[in-house]
């Protein structure tokens, strides 16, 4: 009994310490609980009464940034003056977007634009049109929902989801919401505070007056003005002054990123090809720059324009636009049928390298179709025949295997076992002793080819072994040849030239290293013949063909302002021939218009031309479509005291007859005479 009261005792005990260690924790807890509070209000009393000033300030502290905009790009104009590129304004609508402009913004934007503004929705696809579906938050969480695991999945992941989905299952878009995704997307590309043309040409004045009574209600929409090029001259000049790409191309995928380090935006309009893509630093301009105060929420709240902007400067080309047009129309006049492949001009000043004209035309000789091609004559190569003679019998002086003095070899069919014969066209069987000068009178190919044998170090006996010649002949001539331009690149200022084709030169093509020495296996442009003419007209300087003589800025009034650069002739490099020699060159391209043999090859259209010329025609045998064809080139030169200008023709593919040989001569006889007609006086020149 006594132990069990015990028991009792000790178990009420331990009740009793169990019920009194409760309150001391909860006690503590609350103490605990009470301090944080207290430490708590504090730190609120810290931040409101010590620093709520700085704080507030921070709120409502604001950002200032720089908004550019693009300036009218620099015209294009002839050497008289005359406007070949200029720029036409249009009414436009453009979008800057914001500081922290969402998705949800821009598309409640879009929708209200999309109301009074239509644009082309025939590029927009099935993923634009996703992502402007899904700008809607109400869209986004609805679409959400249908994507399996999409609490699990990323941010990115989740959206990527989610346009798979809309663009598989969504394909009924009205013609209003596609209109109004073809505006977000133009607004969903821009960077913040980047200006975009959301439609930059046939804006309806409908669309204006509109848009202008609902600016308000479309944050960042704006009516502005955009410009296109224009030809006041005539599109032929597209040719060679090139393209610029549209605010819709953008910037060329090739070289985005290095134009985007140079400042452009992605939708920038930019020179694509030719003059405008290698002048587009100068063309461009500068564009404006405007400060713009943005607040921590992203509302503007200032803009200070800090510069207006400058328009691109201007190009004052070489061509005269008269001669220009005039010379492209007597290749379209002239160019053959059948088989030919089309015809290329280049009228340059051999004493500046200035180009006067370049013209052409290529020809699909399946169809007939022509296109105007004046860029055809820097990037087209040809095969051009007898036209190099002047340049293998000049390398045949410079390297001493004839002189002024000793020139005369016998003009015979060359035989070699393992090639075919070689003959002059007009003497296949006799040895007719010729001077050089008499070899360019006739365009001997017997002579040309002993002349580059001769250079070669080989040593002709007939019936010899070809494979006795050495293949070094091949670089041989190609670096006689490069002298003039033949075979290497003019440095003409305009991108996409043609150094020409170089055949094959090893053992097995050594037969074809006989056939280069008269210009029947490489290809050269037109444009490294008209080189080649100067070089020979101005008495051996290789000058650097241009087309860009100024670069101008505009006056007041939006014409030509004052020169900012004057081109200035670049000689590349002289040949080195002995003024003997190349007075002997001269007169033999003299006598293919004037002289006195019955083979001479320019008498029947040239010597009619006034004041008298120079001269050397080529043709050479090719093929179009597995038929024998012929190219009919010329290279020329006029005054024949005093060189004013030099032209160079090639028309590749025309049918073996003798009446097609003439073309060449034709087309130069006519381009002298509207040379004189409209660039420069023939008064005074004999």
């Amino acid at each position: 009994m006594f132990n069990k009261f015990i028991q009792r005792r000790r178990a009420n005990s331990h009740q009793d310490d169990q019920t009194v260690r409760i309150p001391m924790r909860l006690n503590l807890l609350l103490v605990i609980v009470f301090l944080l509070l207290l430490a708590l209000v504090g730190q609120m009393a810290y931040l409101q009464l010590q620093n709520g000033a700085a704080f507030k300030a921070e709120v409502n502290r604001t950002d200032n940034t720089i908004e550019t905009n693009n300036v009218q790009r620099g015209m294009i104009y002839d050497s008289t003056g005359q406007v070949l590129v200029g720029n036409e304004a249009h009414q436009a609508i453009s979008y800057t977007k914001g500081v922290n402009v969402s998705s949800a913004d821009m598309y409640q934007v879009a929708n209200k634009l999309g109301r009074y503004l239509t644009i082309d929705t025939s590029s927009l696809t099935d993923r634009q049109s996703a992502i402007y579906y899904l700008a809607d938050p109400a869209h986004q969480q609805a679409i959400a929902k249908k994507i399996p695991k999409a609490n699990v999945l990323s941010a990115n992941a989740l959206a990527e989801a989610s346009e798979d989905y809309v663009a598989k299952h969504f394909d009924n878009f009205s013609d209003r919401q596609k209109n109004a995704a073809a505006i977000f997307t133009k607004m969903n590309g821009a960077y913040a505070l980047s200006t975009t043309y959301i439609k930059e040409s046939d804006v309806s004045t409908a669309e204006i007056s509109q848009i202008g009574e609902h600016l308000s209600e479309m944050p960042g929409v704006k009516t502005s003005t955009s410009w296109s090029r224009s030809y006041p001259s005539g599109n032929s000049v597209k040719s060679f002054v090139g393209t610029v790409t549209s605010e819709k191309q953008g910037l060329p995928a090739d070289e985005v990123n290095i134009l985007l380090s140079q400042g452009y935006s992605r939708n920038d309009s930019v020179g694509s090809s030719y003059i405008e893509k290698a002048y587009e630093p100068i063309l461009k301009g500068t564009k404006s720059r405007t400060s713009v105060e943005v607040s921590s929420g992203g509302k503007v709240t200032k803009q200070i324009q800090e510069y207006a902007g400058k328009k691109g400067s201007n190009l004052v080309l070489t061509v005269n636009s008269k001669f220009q047009d005039a010379v492209q129309s007597e290749i379209d006049k002239q160019l053959p049928g059948g088989t030919c492949q089309g015809a290329y001009a280049v009228v340059m000043n051999p004493k500046t390298g200035a180009i006067l004209a370049m013209a052409g035309d290529s020809r699909n000789p399946n169809t007939g179709k022509v296109t105007t091609d004046a860029l055809g004559a820097i990037n087209q190569p040809i095969v051009m025949g007898s036209v190099v003679k002047p340049a293998i019998i000049t390398g045949g002086f410079e390297a001493g295997v004839i002189t002024p003095s000793n020139n005369t070899l016998v003009d015979q069919p060359i035989v070699l076992t393992g090639t075919s014969k070689i003959t002059t066209d007009w003497n296949q069987n006799q040895e007719i002793p010729m001077n050089a000068a008499m070899a360019l009178e006739t365009s001997s190919n017997s002579y040309a080819v002993q002349i580059g044998m001769k250079m070669a170090g080989f040593k002709y006996t007939p019936g010899e072994s070809v494979n006795n010649v050495p293949t070094s002949m091949f670089q041989t001539l190609r670096n006689n040849f490069s002298q003039y331009g033949l075979g290497v690149k003019t440095g003409i200022d305009l991108p996409g030239e043609s150094a020409g084709l170089k055949g094959l030169s090893g053992r097995k093509q050594i037969g074809s290293a006989l056939v280069e020495a008269f210009g029947n296996y490489d290809a050269y442009t037109t444009l490294q013949l008209g080189q080649y003419v100067s070089t020979l007209a101005n008495g051996g300087y290789r000058m650097r063909p241009y087309l860009v003589d100024q670069i101008r800025g505009t006056n007041k009034n939006g014409g030509l302002g004052a020169v900012e650069y004057q081109a200035e002739p670049q000689a590349l490099n002289y040949v080195d021939a002995s003024p003997e020699a190349k007075a002997i060159v001269k007169q033999g391209m003299y006598q293919v218009v004037n002289g006195t043999s019955a083979h001479r090859t320019g008498a029947d259209v040239l010597q009619k031309v006034k004041p008298g010329i120079v001269a050397k025609t080529g043709t050479a045998e090719t093929f179009v479509n597995g038929q024998q064809t012929v190219t009919s080139s010329i290279i020329t030169y006029a005054p024949t005291s005093d060189p004013q200008v030099a032209i160079a023709v090639a028309v590749p593919g025309l049918p073996e007859t003798t009446a097609s040989y003439l073309v060449n001569q034709n087309i130069a006889a006519e381009i002298y005479n509207l040379y004189w007609k409209d660039v420069q006086s023939d008064n005074g020149f004999k």
